[in-house]
């Protein structure tokens, strides 16, 4: 039986700790695992960040309370899994001293490195993310993006598991009848919801001359894009894959900096395994998981994008075959049944190494 202290950044509702953590711990315990989970923040602060009450600073100190704790205690472990880093934005050497004396494998999702290269405390934090890469047993990185930048902090063993999809929960959702309305989707949090902007005037010129409706799916419709027929549903785990299925066409539209480079297309995938075509930026791990023409568009213009939007728009045929493209796409690379036995390896080997 291997011993892993599991310290994540989020409870469920954090998306990057269910999905990149706690969707696999089931399927890891029967590989002979035990799991000890403690997030940092809860989900009252996940709340907030989707228009919730904000949570204050005593909440804040408490969750470091807990998260010092844990790491007190670390040494009864065969292992530690870890979100990120144990202690954001405390100094470096803490960070380390706190994870010293056992072997640990750190997961990122987001290039969070740059987080702290572009802020004004960057003299003291922009190398933090290195070095916590480069004492880690394994740095499980999202893309390739996150591992370059890994090996470039000097990490000993790099893995690329990407974000995975648990397929069985996308099986056998409702077909929806046949709309004169094309319901185009995104699926996000308020603070990303920006991004619809980019693609704006194509939605705009496209609602001209063709009938669509963009549903917005955890955030409220940027004042951007008033003017263009839309609606915002609220986020809830029980609800997202129903809206999911909702959608013709799911969206993905990014700026082009090295931020979104680091973003691993979770909300793509999820579409895709709902078996619906999507239309994505070009960046990031958007440009792995969309095969222009085959399971999606790439799209970069304005021009691009209002092509592809009433390509799809106009031809059901052509969105049935693509999404059974996209759902296949989402089953034979991007599945949970795929990384489990991968992330039980890492472990096991880092855990060897105590």
């Amino acid at each position: 039986m291997i011993n892993v202290l599991v310290l994540t950044r989020y409870e469920r509702l954090g998306a990057s700790s269910r999905i990149r953590f706690l969707q696999f711990l089931p399927r890891l315990e029967r590989e002979g695992f035990t799991f000890d989970v403690r997030p940092l923040l809860d989900n009252a602060y996940v709340r907030s960040l989707y228009g919730g009450p904000p949570v204050g600073t005593v909440s804040i100190l408490r969750a470091y309370g807990r998260r010092l704790r844990a790491l007190m205690r670390r040494m009864q472990y065969d292992v530690v899994w870890l979100e990120k880093e144990a202690l954001p934005w405390l100094p470096t050497w803490l960070e380390i001293a706190r994870l010293e004396g056992i072997p640990y494998v750190v997961d990122y999702d987001d290039a969070w490195f740059h987080r702290y290269e572009n802020h004004w405390l960057s003299p003291m934090l922009g190398h933090k993310i290195d070095a916590v890469m480069r004492v880690a047993h394994t740095v499980v990185a999202g893309n390739d993006y996150l591992a370059r930048r890994a090996r470039q902090a000097g990490a000993r063993h790099v893995e690329i598991v990407p974000t995975v999809i648990d397929v069985e929960r996308y099986r056998g959702l409702p077909v929806a009848p046949p709309n004169e309305v094309t319901t185009v989707g995104w699926i996000g949090i308020p603070l990303n919801a920006h991004y619809l902007a980019v693609i704006a005037p194509a939605l705009r010129a496209v609602a001209g001359d063709t009938r669509i409706q963009l549903n917005v799916v955890g955030a409220p419709v940027p004042s951007e894009l008033t003017g263009i027929p839309s609606e915002s549903f609220p986020w809830s785990e029980d609800s997202e894959i129903a809206r999911i299925s909702a959608f013709d066409i799911g969206i993905m539209p990014l700026h082009d900096t090295p931020w979104e480079r680091g973003k691993c297309a979770y909300k793509l995938l999820q579409v895709m395994a709902a078996g619906k075509p999507v239309i994505a930026s070009p960046v990031g791990a958007n440009v792995q998981v969309v095969r222009h023409g085959v399971n999606g568009f790439l799209a970069n213009t304005t021009e691009e994008w209002s092509d592809a939007l009433r390509r799809l728009a106009a031809d059901p045929e052509l969105r049935q075959r693509m999404g059974a493209e996209a759902r296949r796409t989402v089953e034979d690379q991007y599945s949970t049944a795929l990384a489990a036995p991968r992330l039980a390896a890492i472990l096991k080997k880092a855990a060897a190494e105590l």
